[in-house]
């Protein structure tokens, strides 16, 4: 297990999902990054730059939790590859908890979330901080969703009011693909509600052991065997894209679980 953990912590894969829609312009093709937790593949992440490359993306999406809401531990190692990332790539950036937590405690983290916000910008990075943007070319509109701190409490899951994105949104795009960054991926019946075609979120590092037959071990609500581990899960007309994320954080653990490179492919749907 010892040897598995060091393997797993220290590598990761590329898995593709495809999506069929009617809605876009043409075929495109997305990476999405999430979880990193300021891990570097190789120097300047270079592995991992390289391996997007090779993948010629249309765009990039990050679902958040690229560095890790540490006092005094830097940020480096992230705020690198998305500057890499942005001279290359459209990028387009949703927050997760450790880039919130930043934001809503600056007493215990002091100007970590100014600096590094500063740094995205200053990359050309706009997180998209419960916005939405439209790309015309594809015809597909990218949000960002920020949920409240209450959404991601241990042990329980507490109730989303269906008011409660449309107000912290607006109304989703219907007449384009609407993709949704929402790094918690336990709401994704509310997001489906909310009029998401396609939602990427990370969050549950894939269960940070994966049981054969059984799927991820824990979540990072500290329940077991969680449902939403990794992997495409549908409801109705929508689907999210869970990534296991790509680093570690508190417990520098996976075990059968690499770090994953998520490819998202949208196929034109034919008459």
């Amino acid at each position: 297990f010892i040897l598995v953990a060091v393997w797993d912590c220290n590598r990761f894969v590329t898995v593709e999902y495809e999506i069929v829609s009617e809605k876009i312009a043409k075929p495109c093709k997305f990476v999405l990054l999430s979880d990193l937790h300021n891990k570097s593949y190789g120097k300047n992440n270079e592995k991992l730059i390289k391996r997007i490359a090779d993948l010629s993306p249309d765009a990039v999406l990050v679902a958040g939790d690229m560095l890790t809401a540490t006092k005094g531990q830097p940020f480096d190692n992230a705020l690198t590859l998305m500057e890499q990332l942005a001279g290359s790539y459209p990028v387009y950036y949703g927050m997760g908890n450790h880039e919130y937590r930043l934001q809503l405690y600056p007493e215990q983290y002091g100007d970590m979330y100014d600096r590094y916000l500063a740094g995205l910008k200053s990359a050309g990075i706009e997180p998209l901080i419960n916005q939405n943007t439209y790309l015309p070319a594809l015809h597909v509109a990218v949000c960002g969703v920020q949920i409240d701190r209450e959404y991601y409490q241990r042990f329980c899951t507490n109730p989303m009011k269906t008011d409660y994105l449309p107000k912290l949104l607006g109304e989703a795009r219907e007449d384009a693909c609407q993709i949704l960054i929402a790094h918690n991926p336990q709401y994704f019946r509310e997001y489906a509600a909310w009029g998401a075609d396609v939602v990427v979120s990370g969050h549950v590092h894939g269960g940070i052991v994966r049981v054969p037959f059984l799927g991820g071990l824990i979540s990072p609500a500290l329940r077991l065997f969680p449902k939403y581990d990794g992997g495409r899960f549908d409801v109705g007309r929508s689907a999210m894209i869970l990534s296991r994320g790509l680093g570690t954080h508190t417990i520098p653990l996976r075990i059968f679980n690499p770090g994953e490179l998520v490819v998202l492919k949208l196929s034109k749907k034919q008459p």
